[in-house]
Protein backbone atom coordinates (compact mmCIF):
# COMPACT_ATOMS: atom_id res chain seq x y z
CA UNK A 1 0.00 0.00 0.00
CA UNK A 2 1.16 3.70 -0.51
CA UNK A 3 1.15 5.84 2.03
CA UNK A 4 2.05 8.91 -0.09
CA UNK A 5 1.89 9.15 -3.25
CA UNK A 6 2.45 12.22 -5.90
CA UNK A 7 1.38 12.15 -9.44
CA UNK A 8 3.04 15.06 -11.57
CA UNK A 9 2.93 17.43 -9.13
CA UNK A 10 3.73 21.08 -9.83
CA UNK A 11 3.97 24.48 -8.26
CA UNK A 12 5.29 27.58 -9.74
CA UNK A 13 6.48 30.85 -8.00
CA UNK A 14 6.40 34.42 -10.12
CA UNK A 15 10.48 33.09 -11.08
CA UNK A 16 9.81 29.61 -12.13
CA UNK A 17 8.99 25.98 -11.53
CA UNK A 18 10.04 25.34 -7.95
CA UNK A 19 8.31 21.56 -8.41
CA UNK A 20 7.97 20.62 -11.93
CA UNK A 21 5.68 17.74 -12.95
CA UNK A 22 6.87 15.90 -9.69
CA UNK A 23 5.90 12.11 -9.28
CA UNK A 24 6.48 9.77 -6.57
CA UNK A 25 5.76 6.97 -4.32
CA UNK A 26 6.54 6.05 -0.34
CA UNK A 27 5.45 2.53 0.83
CA UNK A 28 3.50 2.26 4.27
CA UNK A 29 5.60 2.32 7.05
CA UNK A 30 9.14 3.38 4.56
CA UNK A 31 11.31 6.17 5.23
CA UNK A 32 11.84 7.88 2.01
CA UNK A 33 13.95 11.00 1.79
CA UNK A 34 14.22 13.95 -0.43
CA UNK A 35 17.43 14.75 -0.99
CA UNK A 36 19.11 17.30 -3.39
CA UNK A 37 21.17 20.86 -3.18
CA UNK A 38 19.37 23.82 -1.71
CA UNK A 39 16.79 25.38 -4.41
CA UNK A 40 15.79 22.24 -5.84
CA UNK A 41 12.61 22.21 -4.42
CA UNK A 42 12.68 19.54 -1.46
CA UNK A 43 11.03 21.96 1.05
CA UNK A 44 8.39 23.19 -1.53
CA UNK A 45 7.59 19.25 -2.31
CA UNK A 46 7.27 18.51 1.25
CA UNK A 47 4.66 21.52 2.37
CA UNK A 48 2.64 20.70 -0.96
CA UNK A 49 2.48 17.08 0.86
CA UNK A 50 1.43 19.00 3.96
CA UNK A 51 -1.15 21.67 2.41
CA UNK A 52 1.03 24.32 3.61
CA UNK A 53 1.66 25.18 -0.09
CA UNK A 54 -1.64 25.22 -2.87
CA UNK A 55 -0.70 22.68 -5.76
CA UNK A 56 -0.63 24.40 -9.39
CA UNK A 57 -0.82 20.76 -11.09
CA UNK A 58 -1.02 16.73 -10.41
CA UNK A 59 -2.48 15.02 -7.10
CA UNK A 60 -1.58 14.31 -4.07
CA UNK A 61 -2.66 11.02 -2.01
CA UNK A 62 -1.70 9.83 0.98
CA UNK A 63 -3.33 6.25 1.60
CA UNK A 64 -5.27 6.30 -1.09
CA UNK A 65 -7.31 9.11 -0.70
CA UNK A 66 -6.59 12.48 -2.59
CA UNK A 67 -5.65 15.57 -0.53
CA UNK A 68 -4.52 17.43 -2.89
CA UNK A 69 -7.48 20.19 -2.16
CA UNK A 70 -7.63 19.16 1.49
CA UNK A 71 -6.32 21.53 4.18
CA UNK A 72 -3.29 20.48 6.64
CA UNK A 73 -5.85 19.36 9.23
CA UNK A 74 -7.68 17.18 7.44
CA UNK A 75 -4.96 15.39 5.67
CA UNK A 76 -4.19 13.43 8.71
CA UNK A 77 -0.10 14.22 8.58
CA UNK A 78 2.50 15.05 11.73
CA UNK A 79 5.37 17.54 10.89
CA UNK A 80 8.52 18.07 12.02
CA UNK A 81 10.09 21.71 11.03
CA UNK A 82 13.64 22.70 10.88
CA UNK A 83 13.51 25.09 14.13
CA UNK A 84 11.64 22.75 15.87
CA UNK A 85 8.88 25.89 16.40
CA UNK A 86 8.36 25.22 20.22
CA UNK A 87 5.97 27.60 22.36
CA UNK A 88 9.32 29.74 24.70
CA UNK A 89 6.44 30.54 27.24
CA UNK A 90 4.89 26.64 27.90
CA UNK A 91 6.79 23.99 29.31
CA UNK A 92 7.90 20.92 27.36
CA UNK A 93 4.45 18.98 28.82
CA UNK A 94 2.89 21.77 26.99
CA UNK A 95 4.24 21.94 24.17
CA UNK A 96 3.74 18.08 23.44
CA UNK A 97 0.43 18.10 24.38
CA UNK A 98 -0.85 21.34 22.85
CA UNK A 99 -2.31 20.14 19.72
CA UNK A 100 -4.10 17.11 21.39
CA UNK A 101 -5.86 19.94 23.03
CA UNK A 102 -6.38 22.05 20.42
CA UNK A 103 -8.19 19.28 18.80
CA UNK A 104 -10.36 18.57 22.23
CA UNK A 105 -8.75 15.08 22.74
CA UNK A 106 -10.15 13.77 25.87
CA UNK A 107 -7.62 14.28 28.93
CA UNK A 108 -7.59 10.49 29.59
CA UNK A 109 -6.26 9.69 26.31
CA UNK A 110 -4.06 12.59 26.14
CA UNK A 111 -2.29 11.39 29.23
CA UNK A 112 -2.29 8.28 28.36
CA UNK A 113 -0.33 9.30 24.59
CA UNK A 114 1.60 11.49 26.98
CA UNK A 115 2.85 8.16 28.91
CA UNK A 116 4.02 6.79 25.87
CA UNK A 117 5.92 9.35 24.18
CA UNK A 118 7.76 10.19 27.42
CA UNK A 119 8.80 6.46 28.01
CA UNK A 120 10.04 6.41 24.05
CA UNK A 121 12.23 9.41 23.97
CA UNK A 122 13.35 9.67 27.71
CA UNK A 123 11.51 12.79 28.54
CA UNK A 124 10.43 12.12 32.17
CA UNK A 125 13.08 14.72 33.98
CA UNK A 126 12.78 17.02 31.23
CA UNK A 127 8.47 18.04 31.74
CA UNK A 128 9.04 21.05 33.55
CA UNK A 129 11.30 22.45 32.06
CA UNK A 130 11.40 25.31 29.09
CA UNK A 131 12.47 25.63 25.91
CA UNK A 132 15.42 28.23 26.64
CA UNK A 133 16.78 25.31 29.30
CA UNK A 134 17.17 22.39 26.87
CA UNK A 135 19.83 21.68 24.53
CA UNK A 136 19.57 21.40 20.98
CA UNK A 137 19.14 17.83 20.97
CA UNK A 138 16.43 17.66 24.27
CA UNK A 139 14.50 20.84 22.07
CA UNK A 140 14.33 18.44 18.92
CA UNK A 141 13.16 15.38 20.93
CA UNK A 142 10.53 17.64 22.39
CA UNK A 143 9.47 18.12 18.54
CA UNK A 144 9.76 14.49 17.98
CA UNK A 145 7.32 13.90 20.50
CA UNK A 146 4.68 16.69 19.41
CA UNK A 147 4.63 14.49 16.11
CA UNK A 148 4.27 11.04 17.55
CA UNK A 149 1.77 12.29 20.02
CA UNK A 150 -0.74 12.72 17.07
CA UNK A 151 -0.89 9.35 16.20
CA UNK A 152 -0.95 10.16 12.63
CA UNK A 153 -0.12 7.29 10.09
CA UNK A 154 2.58 10.17 7.76
CA UNK A 155 5.00 11.96 9.27
CA UNK A 156 6.96 14.85 7.59
CA UNK A 157 10.04 16.45 8.54
CA UNK A 158 12.02 19.10 7.30
CA UNK A 159 15.99 19.02 7.66
CA UNK A 160 15.62 18.10 11.11
CA UNK A 161 18.74 17.82 12.19
CA UNK A 162 20.44 21.19 10.47
CA UNK A 163 20.90 23.20 13.58
CA UNK A 164 22.38 20.09 15.26
CA UNK A 165 25.95 19.66 15.43
CA UNK A 166 27.60 16.78 13.60
CA UNK A 167 28.09 13.80 16.59
CA UNK A 168 24.60 14.99 17.60
CA UNK A 169 22.94 14.54 14.03
CA UNK A 170 24.80 11.21 13.93
CA UNK A 171 23.12 10.06 17.13
CA UNK A 172 19.59 11.86 16.54
CA UNK A 173 19.33 9.82 12.74
CA UNK A 174 20.15 6.79 14.65
CA UNK A 175 17.09 7.89 17.62
CA UNK A 176 14.82 8.78 14.62
CA UNK A 177 15.38 5.72 12.23
CA UNK A 178 14.89 3.24 15.22
CA UNK A 179 11.58 5.16 16.52
CA UNK A 180 10.07 5.57 12.61
CA UNK A 181 10.51 1.44 12.40
CA UNK A 182 9.27 1.10 16.18
CA UNK A 183 6.14 3.02 15.73
CA UNK A 184 5.72 1.63 11.55
CA UNK A 185 4.95 5.56 10.53
CA UNK A 186 5.25 6.67 6.73
CA UNK A 187 8.15 9.04 7.11
CA UNK A 188 9.04 11.41 4.59
CA UNK A 189 12.01 13.38 5.67
CA UNK A 190 14.02 16.16 3.77
CA UNK A 191 17.60 16.72 3.74
CA UNK A 192 20.31 18.34 1.56
CA UNK A 193 22.79 15.73 3.55
CA UNK A 194 23.89 13.01 1.61
CA UNK A 195 25.20 10.91 4.83
CA UNK A 196 21.79 10.82 6.26
CA UNK A 197 19.73 10.01 3.08
CA UNK A 198 22.14 7.00 3.16
CA UNK A 199 21.82 5.71 6.21
CA UNK A 200 18.40 6.32 6.88
CA UNK A 201 16.35 5.65 3.91
CA UNK A 202 14.80 3.08 2.34
CA UNK A 203 13.81 5.22 -0.64
CA UNK A 204 15.60 8.08 -2.16
CA UNK A 205 14.55 10.24 -4.43
CA UNK A 206 16.70 12.98 -5.24
CA UNK A 207 15.80 16.54 -6.55
CA UNK A 208 17.51 18.85 -8.71
CA UNK A 209 15.95 22.07 -10.11
CA UNK A 210 12.64 20.60 -9.35
CA UNK A 211 12.55 17.47 -11.26
CA UNK A 212 13.44 14.01 -9.92
CA UNK A 213 16.86 13.24 -10.85
CA UNK A 214 16.76 9.49 -9.41
CA UNK A 215 14.46 7.87 -7.74
CA UNK A 216 15.97 4.25 -5.90
CA UNK A 217 17.20 2.91 -2.51
CA UNK A 218 20.44 4.01 -1.05
CA UNK A 219 22.64 1.04 -2.43
CA UNK A 220 21.25 1.45 -6.13
CA UNK A 221 21.63 5.13 -5.89
CA UNK A 222 25.00 4.68 -5.09
CA UNK A 223 25.84 1.52 -7.46
CA UNK A 224 23.87 2.61 -10.18
CA UNK A 225 23.85 6.22 -10.68
CA UNK A 226 21.41 7.08 -13.63
CA UNK A 227 22.96 10.51 -14.63
CA UNK A 228 25.93 13.14 -14.07
CA UNK A 229 24.53 14.85 -11.26
CA UNK A 230 23.30 11.72 -9.42
CA UNK A 231 27.22 10.39 -9.66
CA UNK A 232 28.25 13.95 -8.64
CA UNK A 233 26.03 14.02 -5.63
CA UNK A 234 26.22 10.69 -4.12
CA UNK A 235 29.54 10.08 -2.58
CA UNK A 236 32.82 11.34 -0.22
CA UNK A 237 34.54 12.34 -1.82
CA UNK A 238 32.09 12.37 -5.44
CA UNK A 239 32.42 9.90 -8.15
CA UNK A 240 35.52 11.25 -10.58
CA UNK A 241 34.23 12.00 -14.08
CA UNK A 242 36.98 11.60 -16.26
CA UNK A 243 36.00 13.51 -19.89
CA UNK A 244 37.39 10.85 -22.55
CA UNK A 245 38.98 11.15 -26.26
CA UNK A 246 38.94 9.25 -29.04
CA UNK A 247 42.38 6.93 -29.33
CA UNK A 248 43.86 4.77 -31.49
CA UNK A 249 42.68 1.21 -29.96
CA UNK A 250 39.62 2.92 -28.40
CA UNK A 251 38.70 5.63 -26.03
CA UNK A 252 41.46 7.13 -23.48
CA UNK A 253 40.95 9.69 -20.61
CA UNK A 254 40.68 13.55 -22.72
CA UNK A 255 44.74 15.24 -22.49
CA UNK A 256 46.41 11.65 -21.96
CA UNK A 257 48.32 9.71 -24.28
CA UNK A 258 46.27 6.11 -22.92
CA UNK A 259 45.98 3.27 -22.49
CA UNK A 260 42.37 2.74 -23.22
CA UNK A 261 39.83 2.52 -20.77
CA UNK A 262 37.21 1.51 -22.98
CA UNK A 263 36.20 0.15 -26.13
CA UNK A 264 35.18 2.49 -29.10
CA UNK A 265 34.64 6.23 -29.32
CA UNK A 266 35.53 8.16 -26.25
CA UNK A 267 34.73 11.81 -27.51
CA UNK A 268 31.33 12.96 -25.99
CA UNK A 269 31.60 10.57 -23.23
CA UNK A 270 33.26 10.42 -19.48
CA UNK A 271 34.03 7.75 -17.47
CA UNK A 272 32.85 7.91 -13.84
CA UNK A 273 34.85 5.97 -11.05
CA UNK A 274 34.21 5.89 -7.20
CA UNK A 275 37.69 7.12 -5.38
CA UNK A 276 37.49 3.96 -2.94
CA UNK A 277 36.90 1.69 -6.45
CA UNK A 278 40.82 3.02 -7.51
CA UNK A 279 44.02 1.68 -5.87
CA UNK A 280 47.57 2.37 -6.56
CA UNK A 281 49.77 -0.23 -8.49
CA UNK A 282 52.53 -1.34 -10.63
CA UNK A 283 52.88 -2.96 -13.89
CA UNK A 284 50.50 -0.98 -16.75
CA UNK A 285 47.26 0.85 -15.45
CA UNK A 286 47.05 4.32 -16.11
CA UNK A 287 49.83 6.76 -15.35
CA UNK A 288 48.96 9.99 -13.05
CA UNK A 289 50.47 12.62 -11.28
CA UNK A 290 50.11 13.00 -7.41
CA UNK A 291 49.12 16.52 -6.67
CA UNK A 292 48.27 16.40 -3.10
CA UNK A 293 47.48 13.62 -0.57
CA UNK A 294 45.21 14.55 2.81
CA UNK A 295 45.79 11.98 5.47
CA UNK A 296 42.66 11.37 7.57
CA UNK A 297 43.37 8.65 10.06
CA UNK A 298 41.93 5.50 8.58
CA UNK A 299 42.49 6.36 5.51
CA UNK A 300 44.06 8.62 3.25
CA UNK A 301 42.49 10.45 -0.07
CA UNK A 302 45.21 11.27 -2.93
CA UNK A 303 44.49 13.49 -5.24
CA UNK A 304 45.84 12.96 -8.77
CA UNK A 305 46.56 14.54 -12.22
CA UNK A 306 45.54 12.42 -15.05
CA UNK A 307 45.36 14.50 -18.61
CA UNK A 308 43.06 16.88 -18.17
CA UNK A 309 41.13 15.35 -15.31
CA UNK A 310 41.34 15.37 -11.72
CA UNK A 311 41.31 12.15 -10.07
CA UNK A 312 40.97 10.93 -6.05
CA UNK A 313 41.94 7.93 -4.59
CA UNK A 314 40.88 5.99 -1.28
CA UNK A 315 43.78 4.20 0.09
CA UNK A 316 43.38 2.90 3.41
CA UNK A 317 45.56 4.27 6.24
CA UNK A 318 48.53 6.34 5.76
CA UNK A 319 49.96 6.88 1.59
CA UNK A 320 53.22 5.70 0.58
CA UNK A 321 53.45 8.52 -1.62
CA UNK A 322 53.73 12.29 -1.73
CA UNK A 323 53.22 15.29 -4.21
CA UNK A 324 55.29 15.23 -7.22
CA UNK A 325 54.74 11.76 -7.10
CA UNK A 326 54.31 9.14 -10.46
CA UNK A 327 52.06 6.53 -9.84
CA UNK A 328 49.63 3.93 -11.50
CA UNK A 329 46.38 3.92 -10.86
CA UNK A 330 44.38 0.53 -11.05
CA UNK A 331 40.31 -0.81 -10.81
CA UNK A 332 37.73 -3.44 -12.21
CA UNK A 333 36.02 -3.17 -14.96
CA UNK A 334 33.12 -3.57 -13.28
CA UNK A 335 33.70 -0.18 -11.30
CA UNK A 336 33.34 2.13 -14.48
CA UNK A 337 30.26 4.08 -14.75
CA UNK A 338 29.95 5.25 -18.51
CA UNK A 339 27.93 8.79 -19.16
CA UNK A 340 27.14 10.67 -22.31
CA UNK A 341 28.50 14.27 -21.84
CA UNK A 342 25.64 15.93 -23.96
CA UNK A 343 22.10 14.62 -21.81
CA UNK A 344 24.12 13.34 -18.48
CA UNK A 345 22.68 10.16 -18.66
CA UNK A 346 24.04 6.63 -18.14
CA UNK A 347 24.94 4.71 -20.87
CA UNK A 348 26.36 0.93 -20.94
CA UNK A 349 29.92 0.29 -22.61
CA UNK A 350 32.43 -2.26 -22.51
CA UNK A 351 35.48 -1.55 -19.81
CA UNK A 352 38.78 -2.38 -20.84
CA UNK A 353 42.57 -1.08 -18.98
CA UNK A 354 45.48 -3.00 -19.39
CA UNK A 355 46.20 -4.70 -15.63
CA UNK A 356 43.24 -3.80 -13.97
CA UNK A 357 42.80 -6.60 -11.71
CA UNK A 358 46.60 -6.05 -10.48
CA UNK A 359 46.34 -4.08 -7.01
CA UNK A 360 48.57 -3.16 -3.69
CA UNK A 361 48.41 -1.40 -1.09
CA UNK A 362 49.19 2.27 -0.75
Amino acid sequence: MQAVSLQDVSKAWATGRAVDRVSFEAEAGSLLVLLGPSGCGKSTTLRLIAGLEQVDEGRILIAGRDVTALPPAKRRIAMVFQSYALFPHLTVAENILFGLEVRGTPKREAQARMARVVELLGLGPLLARKPSQLSGGQQQRVALGRAIIAEQPVCLMDEPLSNLDAQLRQDMRREIRALQQKLGMTMVYVTHDQSEAMSMADRVVLLRSGRVEQDAPPAALYARPATLFAARFIGTPPMNILPLADGPAGAIVAGSDGPPVLEGRGDGFALGLRPEEISLGDGDGLPAGVIAVEYLGADSIITTVVGTASVALRVPGRAAVGPGAAIRLHWSPEAVHVFEIAGGTRVERRATIAAGERRVRA
